[in-house]
């Protein structure tokens, strides 16, 4: 192994191993990645404050309550917070958050809302002293991205925090990412960007030299004017600057390209060539406030917008929405989203029907269960293709890929990986969509999981449902050949908690009705 690799894998070790102590405290993944993020900007700040890159940056004094600026103060920077012990140490570093949470561009978005949670003074130091000995600046950004993306991964499978909801499978990006194929100086958006996932699988495919041999202009491009996401949770939004940041996207002057708005609210005007989006689970949109009886309620919220097609309080159709009118006349989108946007009725019927007339909906890929972290999740990938007015249907057939019936997949014992996707990725056939062969056939192959369907035999179905599937369920019929206890234990799981969230929805709207 090499020095370089050596020196990689002792880093990774330090990083992980401090989690696990701190983990003993009551300090989750979460908080402990907050922490790092804080502690990692500054770090790197006054790195490149530094030869051999002598940026000059201005670290602010401390400020108080009101958000003043304290005489003779200490500035907030990485040489006075090392140089601290104890309660001081505790003391500077809660006022250093709160007083960098005001400041302008990336540093201020980084500590928005930023709190202390390591209550020990001499683990924070230790925290301090670990990242200090490390030059971060000069470490590629496979490797920092490497250490941070393994947290976000840790910290989504902790059930508690309800990160999970944040994280879509790596490998299901990439696939989803190999079958766009973005293309340089191109505009990226992500409308709920979690931490920023489908923007690093985009960045390394446009920068991968294998796939494109980028120019200064294009690069300088790829870095600051590419990517475009919203993310309304603080927490999150932090950690997909954060993640971007040491994946070599944006700096310290950069305009910050991650919304904390809500991306539904209204049409921001912004326009891109490509979406590549997994909008949050769960069906309808709602708002929390404090009624005249001092209790908790929540209420339906709908968005009034004359882009939309049609009011409504189902938050993921409003995001199918809200995608379309983002895209460019020639935009294309892939967007992972649950079952009951392919046969909803009522606006479910209205939005589909759009789509299809308005867009080129080419391919759905559906889904297996036990992919993601949130439990009960049943989704597939709508990709298509926005188009010019039209008086004729944009949409002529489409692709479906059934990567569902017969299929099982386990977070810890059999995660999806890239290659279980390459098939998929053969079939959609980048190149040319219009050179597709389907492999099902129903003499010859009727376990074909590639299967054709034209517009005018789907626009007759009811409600003109996409959930279309052709595939036998041999967990049904044979006995002999049933997959592993743990397998259907998950299955059977799976199908519940689906069916609670379906339930739970239904005694909202009836309660909320009232």
């Amino acid at each position: 192994m090499s020095n370089e690799a050596n020196n990689t894998s002792s880093i990774i070790s330090k990083v992980w191993s401090f989690c696990t102590i701190l983990k003993d405290d009551g300090v989750g993944y979460g908080d402990y990645l907050e922490q790092l993020t804080y502690l990692l900007f500054l770090k790197m700040a006054d790195e490149f404050s530094k030869p051999p890159y002598n940026r000059s940056y201005n670290f602010p004094k401390l400020k108080n309550e009101r958000n003043e600026e304290i005489e003779d103060s200490e500035a907030c920077s990485w040489e006075n917070l090392k140089d601290k012990r104890g309660a001081e140490l505790e003391s500077f570093y809660t006022a250093l958050l709160r007083s960098l949470s005001s400041e302008k561009g990336i540093m201020g978005q980084i500590f928005t809302k930023s709190q202390n949670k390591i209550q020990d003074p001499a683990k924070l130091y230790k925290l301090i002293d670990m990242i200090d000995k490390e030059q971060w600046s000069m470490m590629g950004a496979d490797v920092k991205g490497k250490i941070y993306e393994g947290l976000l991964e840790k910290n989504a499978e902790d059930t508690k925090s309800g990160a999970g909801q944040y994280f879509t499978p790596r490998a299901l990006i990439r696939a989803m990412v190999e079958c766009m194929r973005p293309e340089p100086m191109k505009m990226i958006a992500d409308p709920a960007c979690g931490t920023g996932g489908f923007f690093l699988a985009a960045y390394d495919f446009i920068a991968n030299p294998k796939n494109y041999s980028l120019d200064r202009e294009q690069k300088e491009f790829l870095k600051h004017k590419t990517f475009y996401g919203n993310e309304i949770v603080a927490s999150t939004r932090r950690m997909a600057l954060m993640n971007l940041f040491l994946h070599n996207i944006g700096d310290f002057e950069s305009d910050n390209f991650i919304s904390p708005a809500d991306a539904l609210i209204s049409d921001s005007g912004l326009r891109v060539d490509y979406i590549l989006a997994n909008p949050p689970f769960g069906k309808k949109s709602s708002m929390t406030f404090t009624n005249d009886d001092g209790e908790q309620d929540t209420e339906d919220l709908t968005y009034n917008r004359q882009d939309f097609w049609v009011t409504t309080s189902n938050k993921q159709l409003n995001f199918v929405q809200h995608i379309r009118t983002m895209l460019k006349s020639d935009g294309k989108a892939a967007v992972v989203l649950p079952d009951n946007v392919l046969f909803e009725g009522g606006a479910g019927e209205t939005i589909r029907k759009k789509i299809l007339e308005t867009t080129n909906l080419h391919t759905i890929l559906r889904l297996p269960t036990g992919i993601f972290y949130k439990q009960g999740v049943k989704a597939n990938v709508l990709f298509f293709d926005n188009k010019r007015a039209s008086k004729d249907p944009w949409t002529k057939d489409i692709w479906f890929f059934d990567f569902r019936t017969n299929i099982h997949f386990t977070l810890k014992k059999n995660p999806l990986k890239l290659e279980d996707l390459s098939e998929f990725i053969t079939c959609y056939n980048a190149d040319n969509i219009h050179k597709r062969k389907e492999t099902y056939h129903a003499e010859t192959n009727p376990e074909g999981r590639w299967r054709k369907f034209i517009y005018d035999d789907i626009i007759a179905r009811d409600k003109t449902s996409l959930d279309i599937t052709w595939l036998k369920d041999k967990s049904l019929t044979d006995l002999d050949n049933l997959p592993d206890p743990d397998v259907l234990a998950n299955d059977i799981i799976e199908n519940l908690e689906s069916g609670i969230e379906s339930f739970r929805e239904i005694m909202l709207s009836i309660n909320l009705g009232k």
